[in-house]
């Protein structure tokens, strides 16, 4: 890839707390990527090592995938779910004894947007009990060999992320639900490397028609089957060039990719912005803007 992606992200690296990045950069026409990732300012395109924790890009790739593969995404109750129009609250601390039935308990009722863990989890719940199967098997077929659930992670190299106990955070989740509820979950949980994210994308959209899908999708509201999608194309976060038709999501961690269906093109970023607190992303958007500005010229 092209210097100006390099150099924009060893600046990002040298203004945060990250020390560590990948970008890459998707060809839907082709079915292609380039990618690099950095650590410790060294930048690397040979085969990628590191395993970032995705934090929320976990949801598309668990509820988005299956709410398409399976033509799900249009059920009604199921629709709410995936699009945090549930009213279920945003957030709180599951117990790992009751998690289920709390989630289970929540009347699913059409309201205003609240983007929610709860949501998602109830959405994943929803969809093992209509197929009969559980989420890690269902998606089997589906994850790239370097897309694991974090405790799969079997000594894989991954990059700080906050404290446990602490001690500096390498392999273990940064999201507390996921790591104390200590199962599968869609809301959280998956690390990967830049290059099985990659694939993981392509695979998504060959598999499922998903560039046609969320280009001829009807409605302005700002998810749709799971993803967020720009509102502002002056504003977003996806970075200026794209059309009003991009697609994708964010990761607490200081992750994200977005998908253009018009152009064909995507970005994806991993960071480990969490590494020492969860609060110093000064840096993190206006990065994302100009890495996605940079690939939608």
């Amino acid at each position: 890839m092209e210097n100006k992606y390099t150099e924009l992200t060893q600046k990002y690296l040298m203004e945060s707390d990250a020390d560590a990045a990948a970008v890459a950069v998707l060809d839907f026409k082709t079915n292609t990527f380039e990618w690099f990732e950095i650590e410790n300012h060294l930048v690397n395109v040979e085969k990628s090592k590191i395993y970032f924790d995705f934090a929320s890009l976990t949801k598309p790739l668990t509820n988005s995938y299956l709410s398409i593969r399976h033509n799900l995404y249009n059920e009604s109750q199921l629709k709410l779910l995936l699009n945090h129009r549930a009213g279920l609250p945003a957030w709180g601390l599951l117990s790992k004894n009751s998690w289920k039935e709390q989630l289970l308990s929540y009347n699913v009722l059409e309201s205003e947007t609240l983007y929610s863990d709860f949501s998602a989890l109830r959405f994943m719940l929803e969809v093992e009990s209509i197929l009969k199967m559980s989420y890690q098997e269902l998606l089997k077929s589906f994850m790239d060999s370097e897309v694991v659930f974090w405790k799969n992670l079997n000594g894989k190299k991954t990059v700080q992320n906050g404290f446990v106990k602490g001690k500096p955070n390498f392999s273990i989740v940064h999201d507390p639900n996921c790591y104390n509820l200590n199962v599968f979950t869609s809301h959280a949980g998956l690390f990967g490397t830049i290059e099985g994210l990659s694939k993981s994308l392509l695979r998504f959209a060959k598999d499922t028609d998903l560039l046609s899908i969320m280009q001829d999708r009807k409605t302005n509201d700002r998810y749709f089957a799971g993803f967020d999608t720009v509102q502002d194309t002056s504003r977003t976060l996806a970075g200026i060039g794209c059309s009003d038709k991009t697609f994708g999501h964010l990761g607490f961690t200081g992750t994200s990719f977005w998908i253009d269906p018009l152009k064909l093109k995507g970005v994806v970023i991993l960071t480990n912005t969490t590494k020492y607190f969860w609060h110093h992303r000064y840096q993190l958007n206006p990065f994302r803007r100009d890495i996605g500005a940079l690939v939608w010229k």
